[in-house]
Formats: C-alpha cells, structure tokens, sequence
C-alpha cells in the first residue's frame, strides 16, 4: 500500500536552514546526533471536536502502528484509552504515542541517515516521530500548556465547516509565545457546508498569519463530493479511490489535469502563483528563483518550494502558515500531511536552545555547555570561587538535563513521570537530582510510552520523550539533572543544583466546588487521593475555608471539575461528598448601643471567678469593608486608652483610667497583685474578637463595629478576677449588646465583592458589560484595551494585520458569497473590570462562553464585603432556607 503511495507521490525539499547551538553536551556521539536529526516532536491542537484524534488513529494505520483504524464513537481509539474519554467521545488528558513514516521494513538492514538533506527529501528517511494528541475543550487547557512547553512543532487542525474556533485562536496563540512552528489542516471538507476558502481567510484575520495554500480541495465535477487535493507545490492532483482505508491514491499531473478537469488544473495554477508571490514578500531565496526562472511561476521546482517554505515555517515570529486539506474521517490527505510534519517541522537541534536560571541569573543551556565542549580540564582553584558558578569543569559533569512535565498515576505502574531530554543522554538506573525540590531519586527503569503501553528502553537522548516510573518527589515543571558518577545523596557541583529549566506557567482556577469527606475516618483517605489528583494536574487547587471548614476544590471549568470527581470517587474509591461552596457574609450592625455593665460571677472551673466590664456598640456606617490584612493589633499612643484594630473593618477601643500602659508602678494600687494590665487589655481582646466572630442576626461574622469598652479597677476587678474570667465576662457583654442593637433595628448583610477582570472581544462587549451590570448586579468600573495583563496581547502585537482581501483561497462550490471580512473580523480583545458579588460569580464562567462564542475568559480576587440592598438580602435569606 505505502509502496505504491511512495512511488507515486514523490515529494524533494532541501534542508537550507542554519541550525543553532546544539544543546548535546560532551558525552554525546554521532548515533545520538543522528536520531535528533531524524526526530520530530509534535502535537496535534485544535478546538473540541475538530478530529484530532481521528487524525492521530490514521497517522497510526498509516505508519504501521495499528492493523485497524479505530473510531471516536465507537471508543475503539489509541490515544482516547481513559474510560471517561471513551464514555464522552472527547479527549481529556493528552496522550504521548511514538511511530516512524515513513514506514520502516522491519527486514531491510539499519540505515544511517544521509549526511545532508540539501538534496534528498527529509520524508525519503524513515523519521521518529513523537505525537502528543492534545484535549479540545477549554476546560483542559492546561494539559496544552504543559504538552506544548516540550515540543518542537505542532500540526493545528480545523473544522472546514465551524472555521477558526475559540480554543483553536488559544491554543494557536499558546503556541505562538513559545514560539513553535505550525502548520494547518483543514478537516471535515466532505461534510456539508463545509468552506475551505472562508476558513483560509479566517485564519489570516483571526491567527494573524498570512496563509500559504500549499493543497487545494479537489471537488468531484467542480462542486459534488470531495474526492482529494490539488498539490500546489509539486503541480499534481491527488485522487483517493478503490479503497476504504484511503491507502490507494491516484496521481495526475498537471497535463493529465488538464484533460481530466481542466478548471481544476487552472485553479492550481493560480494557487501556484499566489504560493510563489506570498514566499517572495518573506523569504529572499525565492525572489532569486523567481529571476533565475524567468519570472514563470510554474517553472519553479518543487524542491525549491519546500525549501523556501520550510525557511518561512521556522522563522520567528511565524509570519507564513502553510494549510493543507482533507477529511480525516473519509480517509483523505493524512499521509501528505504526514510528509509536511517531516518536511517542514524542525527536529530538536534546529530549535532554539532552551531558556535557564542559575541562582539568579538567566541563560540558555547551550550557552552554559559550551564552554564544557571548547574549554580543556583545568583544575578549580578553591579561593574565590562562587558557589553559584557554573565553569567548565561542572558543566563537563553534566550528563544529561531533562523537564518533567507530566504525573501520571498508573493503576498498574504506578506513578509515570513524562520527560523531555533537553542535553546529554539520560541512562536506566541513573540518579536524578531534583534542582527544584533539591532531592536525588534514582530511574530504575526508562520507558517509551504508546498511549496506553509502553515498551521499556535503556536511554533517552537530547531531544527524546519518555517516562520514567517510581519517582516518589518529582512535579510537573521540575529540572531533573544527573552527573554521571554522583552518588545518591550527594549535590551536584558548583552552580548545577540551582540550574533551573523555564517553569510550566499554572493558569489561575475560575470554578469552584466544595468537597467533604463522609465522616473523620474517611478525611485521610480522601487527602491522600487530592494530593495525588493535584500532583497529577496542578491546575485544581485545594484550600480550606477558615470560616466553614469546607475544603474547596478549584479548577478551570464545571467538566474540569466533574472528571476530577469522577476520578476521586470512582478510580480512588474515596468517599467523599461533592456539593457548592458556602460563601462567607458578614453582618453588621446599624444602631448604636448605650452602654451596658456585666458583672460575671460564676465558678470557672470549680473555683470561684468574678470579673466586670463595661461595653457600648457604634456602627461605623461603611457601605464597603476592604479585604482583611491580618488579625494583628495597634495599640495607639494615649496612657489610659489602648485601641485595637480587629478584621472586617472592627475596633475595640479600651479606656482604662488610673491604669497606665506607660507607668506600670502604681497598677499595684488599683489591681491585684496576680493581674497585670497587659494581661487584662489581652484577655479583653480575645473576648471581644470571639463575641465578634458569630453575629445576632445569622450567625456570621460582625462587621463595621467599633466597641468601647470601660475597665474600671475599682468596679470590675475582684480578688476572683482571671483572665480567663475577664475575656469571659467581656465576650457576655458584647453578645448583649449585639442582641441588643438587632432587637432595635435588624443587621443588615454583606457579602463578600469580587474584583474581576474578563477579556472579551469587541463584538461581545456590550452583552457582557449588560450581563454583569443588570443580570448580576455588579459594578463596571472601566473598559480598556487588554494591553498587558491579557496575554495575547504581547504576542499578537509583533504579528501582521492581515488584509482577507489580500488572500488567495480557490472558491467554495456551495458558498452563496465570501462573507464580509473587511470590518476587522480580528475583534479587538477588550477588558472589562468589575465588582461583582461572589455569589454571582459562582458558575459565571459558562454564562461568559455563552455570551462570547467561548472565546471570553476572566481571572478574579476578593475585594472586600459590601452591603447588601434590602431586595437583594430577601433573595439570599430565601435561598438560604431553600438550599438547608
């Protein structure tokens, strides 16, 4: 089958593009430098449901990998093998699956590669390709974080018939910052509606790249069923027929075209042109083709194409995206798409060198290695020398340098650590030094991971992708050197054990939910399993509510959230329950007090206590009460008055005459002799911070109060006064008058007022803006430009604005027009900034994909408590009742 492919569909490039510094340290050989060479780490991003994983499952038939193509719906897929993925038809956690193409003969001898492709096709050597098929939905974009941090190219994939989608503009700009090249493939063009030169235009406007039409479809009789692609750069069509599985493939050249579909034909040759035009304005190779060739576009070779296209691909920023079509699903243009990942993504050594810090100084690891390959051994003198430091002699130790970026927990494995080898050669049985957690931990064994299986191996060279099992300390993000002949406890040299790899960047949670265990035997059961989901994905979040007790698990959407569930209860059998968070108001009082003497005089632990206190109550009157720093106190200057500041805007303010906080001789006057007046002013605080801590009206917390409170000697101390007595007698009087207050005119509620910052497109602004205000009662409080805290901003700012007039695409045969793109289709990301109430905010971030197509996001903190109107706490109350 793939002879036949290969015989017929030839396809010459020539690698012309400088490489930079390699990033293989001392011990590497020429049989590692070669396998990087022919090495391809890529991953498949999209937006949800645009067929990523049915491309992936032909990319293995293809390759050999699999003898049957497996199905989405039917759960039958490689990469989908969690049961909840294969339940939901969706992919939940990306799944790394290694293959060559073109296909190896497993009889035909080892071949080395040629020692140039300057004249030899990449795709004419069997290549070693590591894929990672990545999630779709939003819910799981960390998962693209982490899989992109560690890859080289990234093949994007769109629906032909939704166009450019909301997480594909993420993903796509994602990749974009860690500066990955990309290529496009156009999926689905055999469903109906299905429009390739509206999504072409879509993706100049939308990605910010000018698009390279590298294939066009080829429609049976100009406007029936998709039947294959016009190959813009070779000048040939290919034709799938007499096959189910898509592996016969008929090739027609440009003069067989000609008779065959002549339309067709012309409309490569136009598509010919525009691909030479749009190289000519970014690459300056190909205006010398063009003049050497007479200015004829047609005359200008394949080879030279590629070439030229590969140059554009790798440059940086990406200003040039080649797009390729097919139907995945029908079988239709995955194997040139698999010529194009070999042919036109870079492999390890052409990628730039990565990004370090050395105690607090920033590098690349190339240029940290260098001086180990071009220094001779000279002995370190010990005088002067920084401990920090990373010379030639430290750098030669080191053997190889890696990036965890994924936990695993393996039900039959145990736990899989994910690794990308950036330098050296990692070997089975060496001992990893942790530089972020600073412990050693041995690799028993080195894996290769197939989706679901794996096939043990001894090493992993620069550029190479495994597992390693059994590491006990290791987190997603986390540096793992090893110094060949450093023993297990012992720390690398100099510098090396503060050698850090760029982190994986955490996106902050914007869900919520509440989980609790059954009962107190459970609790521990149920902590072992969340510190194994968080280790697994650091993207849910674990804190506890000081207030209700609740334990609050946060993630990045209600689907995030419920696998999380799913998998605690389910795979972890922890019995747990899962419900909605409590939100913590405050209360406050809205009349004064006049003050009100306790006298306590009861047994305390079966001795005899006595103690008084005078207390008055003042509401402050602040309709807004700022987030609590702390609950320290600040006593004021003043002998005979202290003033203490308690949280959520409360004072207590002591008068205490005859007693000065300066002049402690004359207290033995006016006190007893086992009293002191710091012990009193302590034991005060502490009664009044716990008679604040549960308000008359509901039970929360009282706010926006200020207590004045009198300490008479002559009055309230007794010979039976303790401190414990004091803080008792003061906690009694302050509930009186709390009570007190309510009983002449109820407390009124607050809740706690969310500062929340949404990033919208233009077209979305008004609907969110109306959302927040009226639906929500919040609180608009500016509109501007997302310049720096959005962060597609940053990158989007070095990138084109691209003209869809100025856009080749060959004609949809069903499209009644091409649509207006003239009005800035690129919809301007706009910030919105808002208070909004908490309570509100609570599942917001379903409502805001509702309203911006998926495309809003919005981050937020706590801003304080604000008073509730009379209407609005009727609501909560009801609720309240309804919800106990």
């Amino acid at each position: 089958m793939w002879l036949a492919w290969a015989c017929c569909a030839r396809r010459v490039i020539r690698h012309n593009v400088k490489a930079p510094r390699r990033l293989l340290s001392t011990q590497a050989s020429p049989q590692l430098d070669s396998l990087s060479r022919t090495t391809r780490n890529i991953g498949i991003i999209a937006h949800i449901d645009a067929g990523k994983t049915t491309t992936t499952e032909r990319m293995l038939y293809y390759s050999g990998y699999t003898r049957r193509i497996g199905d989405v719906d039917e759960g039958s897929t490689v990469t989908d093998f969690l049961p909840a993925e294969r339940a939901r038809g969706i992919t939940i956690q990306s799944a790394a699956i290694t293959f060559d193409w073109p296909p190896k003969d497993p009889q035909a001898p080892q071949q080395q590669p040629p020692a140039s492709f300057e004249t030899v096709p990449y795709s004419s050597f069997s290549h070693n390709v590591n894929l990672i098929d990545t999630p779709g939905h939003a819910d799981f974009t960390f998962e693209v974080l982490r899989s992109l941090r560690v890859l080289d190219g990234a093949v994007c994939i769109l629906d032909g018939v939704a166009g450019v989608e909301a997480q594909t503009e993420k993903v796509w700009t994602q990749a974009g910052q860690h500066h990955i090249p990309r290529i496009i493939f156009v999926n689905k063009l055999d469903r109906v509606g299905a429009a390739f030169s509206r999504t072409v235009k879509e993706i100049g406007v939308r990605l910010h790249g000018w698009p390279a039409v590298c294939q066009i479809p080829w429609w049976k009789g100009g406007n029936g069923d998709f039947v294959g692609v016009g190959d813009v750069v070779h000048l040939r069509g290919l034709l799938w027929q007499g096959s189910t599985d898509g592996s016969r493939i008929q090739p027609y050249t440009l003069e067989q075209l000609e008779t065959v579909d002549k339309t067709f034909a012309d409309e490569i040759k136009k598509a010919r042109i525009a691909l030479v035009e749009l190289l000519s304005e970014h690459d300056d190779v190909m205006v010398e083709h063009y003049l050497e060739h007479d200015e004829d576009h047609l005359a200008i070779t394949g080879l030279q194409i590629m070439q030229s296209l590969r140059r554009t691909v790798l440059q940086t920023p990406q200003k040039v995206i080649p797009i390729f079509a097919g139907a995945s699903f029908r079988n239709i243009g995955v194997q040139p798409l698999l010529d194009s990942v070999v042919d036109l993504l870079p492999s390890p050594l052409e990628r730039s060198d990565p990004e370090i810090s050395v105690g607090n100084q920033s590098s690349t690891l190339g240029e940290l290695l260098s001086p180990a390959v071009n220094a001779p051994a000279q002995p370190q003198k010990k005088n002067n020398k920084d401990e920090n430091a990373v010379g030639p002699a430290e750098a030669r130790s080191l053997s190889a340098c890696a990036l965890a970026f994924k936990v695993v927990n393996d039900p039959k494995r145990g736990m899989l650590v994910y690794v990308r080898v950036y330098s050296g050669r990692l070997d089975r049985g060496a001992n990893l030094y942790n530089t972020n957690l600073h412990v050693a931990e041995r690799a028993p064994r080195i894996l290769k991971m197939y989706a679901n299986d794996a096939v043990e191996v001894d090493s992993l060279s620069s550029g190479q992708i495994g597992v390693i099992p059994g590491l006990k300390y290791a987190r997603t993000g986390d540096t793992l050197i090893w110094c060949k002949g450093l023993p297990l406890k012992s720390q690398p040299p100099g510098g090396l054990k503060s050698l850090q790899l760029k982190p994986i960047t955490v996106p902050p949670p914007v869900f919520f939910t509440s989980i609790e265990p059954y009962s107190l035997s459970e609790q521990k059961h149920v902590q072992e399993c969340l510190a194994i989901l968080l280790r697994e994905d650091p993207s849910l979040h674990l804190t506890v509510d000081e207030e209700s007790g609740q334990t609050h698990l946060a993630g990045m959407g209600d689907l995030h959230l419920e696998i999380a569930r799913d998998r605690l209860l389910n795979d972890y059998k922890a019995k747990a329950r899962i419900g909605k968070i409590e939100i913590g108001y405050r209360e406050t009082i809205t009349s004064s007090t006049s003050p009100n003497t306790y006298v306590l005089d009861k047994p305390i632990a079966s001795k005899p206590a006595k103690a008084g206190i005078t207390v008055a109550l003042t509401p402050t009157g602040d309709m807004i009460v700022p987030v609590s720093t702390s609950g320290g106190t600040l006593p004021e200057d003043g002998p005979f008055e202290t003033t203490y500041t308690l949280p959520d805007n409360c004072t207590v303010h002591i008068t205490h005459p005859n007693l000065s906080r300066h002049d402690s001789s004359g207290h033995k006057n006016h006190i007893p002799p086992h009293l002191s007046l710091p012990g009193i002013l302590s034991s005060i605080h502490s009664g009044a911070s716990a008679a604040l801590a549960r308000g008359p009206y509901n039970g929360y917390p009282v706010s926006n109060t200020t207590i004045e409170i009198n300490v008479d000697a002559a009055a309230h101390l007794f010979n039976e006064t303790t401190p414990t007595a004091m803080s008792m007698a003061t906690r009694t009087a302050v509930q009186n008058s709390l009570k007190e207050a309510n009983d002449t005119s109820p407390s009124v509620l607050m809740e706690p007022v969310m500062l929340a910052t949404i990033f919208v497109n233009e077209g979305s602004l008004g609907a969110v803006v109306q959302d927040i205000s009226s639906s929500r009662g919040g609180q608009v409080l500016s509109l501007d430009a997302s310049d720096a805290p959005a962060p597609t901003t940053s990158l989007t700012s070095e990138l084109p604005t691209v003209d869809p007039n100025l856009i080749y695409t060959p004609p949809d045969p069903f499209a009644s027009g091409t649509g207006d793109f003239g009005s800035g289709l690129g919809d301007s990301q706009r910030q919105i900034v808002a208070r909004v109430p908490l309570k509100e905010m609570v599942g917001y971030l379903n409502q805001l994909r509702a309203l911006t197509g998926g495309r809003g996001t919005f981050v937020m903190s706590v801003d304080g408590f604000e008073r509730m109107a009379a209407q609005r706490q009727k609501e909560v109350m009801d609720a309240m009742r309804d919800f106990s």
